[in-house]
């Protein structure tokens, strides 16, 4: 029997309760049959130790700042890395001609690198064979300094939104380049890559989704309360958070009884909840903070639908948990979030920043349960077919065996064995 393939995960924090997707994602790579040591810059907030799940993975993780500040154990991964000199100069280079100038820049570099002497040596003692990151900003820097230190192949899931603000910033075009491959969660995120790495690169970003536990959420109460709202997310503007409570104040005109639930927290949360009793919704909407992925199932089964108005996405995790809890969804139309949700089928889709629309979406979708509890079913069936969890690592899984063993696959989207999307 082989020995199973042993990969690293890398990202800034992990694990977080915003991020349960690459909790999920290592979990299904584990099942079938990868060795998956993870690794986290920081060390992340008890906040989001919110489950069992999240204490069981934070206790395994390997945190590389703590390990690169602990002068025994920083001094011994530049030594042993310097047996390598060729390589070790090489890997400073790229992080001198990486940095986007100026004298804090190019000290945030020497972090990285620091950082990546550390983590290689880490690597190389555990036997990694392959490294992939999430986010491709400050841990994928890392991550490719770790490639030019140890040799170990790197590749990265491609997000956004975050990044396609400071591409040049954080050189996503020679990230690219140097990844064995990357995987981009939607065909809207492959085009942002693709306006900024060289054509050449092209056919090495693949389309792998972000993907959900469809069975988690599968025992939906088939009976709805008809005024129920949920949000779930980052207490941020940029979520469309203080529009989502100005189109609950005024669609409580028609609809008194309508209700918000918010799960999340972040930096405006106290600034929200003033907003919300500023406008008379103090008891109409309730901050429950971050709740585990089990808690979040559970809300989604006593909600009419999920509310996410942001102005800058990816494609939402938690609009896929949605759906596959047979949700319709109200949310807009911008990034790959048409890729999930299409307009009057599954779920309704707004522009940005209206305040106005999102009012009529809501009392549109709640004057009407049939068609309602319609949408929730295609957006069921969606999910199984295209965001499955198992079914989005197997191609991971496929396309990190696949270049290590110089075989790349020769299609956008990797194929895999009763994959139907």
């Amino acid at each position: 029997m082989a020995e199973p393939i042993k990969i690293a995960y890398l990202t800034g924090e992990y694990p977080r309760a915003t991020d349960t997707f690459i909790q999920r994602e290592v979990a299904a790579l584990r099942e079938q049959g990868f060795e998956v040591a993870t690794c986290s810059i920081r060390r992340t907030g008890a906040e989001h130790l919110v489950g069992e799940e999240q204490k069981a993975e934070a206790a395994r993780t390997f945190h590389v700042l703590e390990a690169a500040a602990r002068p025994l154990i920083s001094l011994r991964a530049h030594l042993r890395a310097l047996t390598a000199p060729a390589r070790y100069l090489r890997a400073l280079r790229l992080a001198w001609q990486t940095s986007p100038g100026g004298v804090k820049p190019m000290l945030y570099q020497l972090f990285y690198f620091a950082e990546a002497v550390v983590l290689a040596d880490h690597l190389r003692r555990q036997g990694v064979q392959h490294l992939h990151n999430h986010i491709a900003k400050a841990s994928c820097t890392v991550a490719m300094l770790c490639q030019e230190l140890s040799g170990i192949p790197y590749s990265f899931t491609l997000h956004g939104p975050d990044i396609f603000f400071e591409p040049i910033r954080w050189r996503l075009d020679e990230k690219i380049a140097r990844a064995s491959f990357t995987a981009c969660i939607s065909d809207f995120c492959r085009s942002q890559g693709m306006s900024f790495a060289d054509r050449t690169h092209w056919e090495r970003m693949h389309i792998v989704h972000c993907g959900v536990e469809p069975e988690r959420y599968a025992a939906a109460s088939p009976t709805r309360p008809g005024n129920h709202l949920l949000f779930v997310g980052r207490l941020a503007a940029v979520k469309g958070v203080p529009l989502l409570l100005q189109a609950v104040k005024a669609a409580r005109q028609i609809r008194p009884d309508l209700r918000l639930t918010l799960i999340g927290d972040g930096p405006e949360r106290t600034w929200l909840q003033t907003e919300a009793e500023a406008l008379g919704l103090a008891e109409a909407v309730d901050f429950l903070g971050y709740r585990s992925q089990s808690e979040v199932a559970e809300h989604l089964q006593q909600v009419d639908a999920l509310v996410l108005p942001s102005f800058a996405e990816g494609v939402p995790v938690v609009l896929m948990e949605a759906m596959a809890a047979g949700l319709p969804v109200i949310t807009t139309q911008i990034a790959g979030i048409p890729e999930l949700v299409e307009q009057g089928v599954s779920g309704q889709l707004i522009a940005p920043g209206d305040a106005k629309a999102l009012e009529q979406a809501i009392l549109t979708l709640l004057s009407d349960p049939a068609h309602a509890a319609a949408m929730g079913a295609a957006g069921h069936a969606k999910v199984r077919a295209e965001f499955d969890i198992q079914q989005e690592a197997a191609r991971l899984g496929q396309l990190i065996r696949s270049y290590l063993a110089g075989h790349p696959p020769p299609t956008k989207r990797p194929d895999v064995e009763g994959a139907d999307g």
